[in-house]
């Protein structure tokens, strides 16, 4: 199996840098290694062990540091399951088994069973997000409510910022953190506090990350037409106006023509990594998802 990464150095990098953000999560937790059908799978555990659980699947090029900001309010009211992806830069397997196939629901099966969770609901951002609507739509008895962030596999990819950012790559670090920063587009509503600080070392650990492994080059299917008609989970959708990596205006419009009792949410001059999300999804999650 190729490594997910440049060399191993960058790789332990990585990983340490994780293991500090692990340390120092911000609600007493567990972590367990579950055994899958595609290698073993990292998640860490927060929250009443009693409370309805919700899963969370980060996206492409993290892992589960990704929901430091959120997970404090979250387990005040759920048992919350933070899953390193398979195939992405966390403690989880490295395979990346084909996305048009039914791999990664039968992963998330294995996943779901080493829990012990039968029903769960699910948050999941941009890849994380296609994650949870696949397995969703494959796995209806399972999932009890889906909030979608920027999620990939509804509306279509975009890729003019991405050739744009190629412009400041000769420019060295300076330049090719610039054009990162380009192709997630604006940051959305300011936060201020131990939020702001956690989100700046999440943004430098981002870089390193970004540095450090080789991404997926296989395009993220679409969902067609009658798949998304036939969803039947109370659903949340919430994306940035700005997105420049997915067009988040395309895909508020198909799920308000195909999925009717969606809530859809667009984030006023915010890119593909939007903030101040926390507290919609709570009231999703505790309230009446359909309001």
């Amino acid at each position: 199996m190729t490594s997910i990464y440049r060399s191993d150095d960058a790789r332990r990098m990585v990983e340490a840098r994780y293991r500090v953000f692990l340390d120092d999560w911000p609600v007493p937790s567990t972590e367990s290694v579950l055994p899958t059908r595609q290698g073993d799978t990292f998640v860490v555990a927060c929250g009443d062990e009693h409370a309805p659980p919700i899963v969370l699947l980060h996206g492409a090029g993290f892992n589960s540091a990704a929901w430091l900001g959120d997970v404090e309010s979250w387990a005040r009211s759920h048992r919350v399951y933070c899953v390193d992806v398979i195939g992405e830069p966390g403690l989880s397997a490295p395979s990346r088994p084909s996305l048009n196939s039914d791999a990664y629901a039968t992963w998330l099966d294995d996943v779901w069973d080493g829990l012990g969770v039968t029903q769960a609901a699910v948050v999941g951002a941009s890849l994380g997000g296609w994650l949870a609507l696949d397995y969703a739509l494959r796995r209806p008895e399972r999932v009890t409510k889906l909030a979608l962030l920027v999620p990939a596999g509804i509306g279509r990819q975009r890729y003019g910022a991405i050739i744009a950012s190629l412009f400041l790559m000769p420019f060295g670090t300076r330049g090719q953190r610039a054009g990162m920063r380009y192709v997630l587009g604006p940051a959305g509503a300011p936060v201020l506090g131990t939020i702001a600080a956690t989100l700046k070392a999440l943004d430098d650990y981002l870089w390193l990350v970004h540095k450090s492994y080789r991404p997926r080059r296989d395009r993220l299917p679409v969902f067609n037409d009658d798949r998304l008609r036939g969803l039947d989970v109370p659903l949340l959708f919430i994306a940035g106006e700005k997105d420049r990596i997915l067009n988040s205006h395309h895909s508020a419009r198909r799920l308000r023509h195909l999925v009717p009792g969606a809530v859809v949410t667009l984030l006023p001059d915010t890119g593909h990594i939007p903030t101040g999300y926390a507290e919609t999804i709570q009231r999703f999650l505790t309230g009446d998802a359909r309001e």
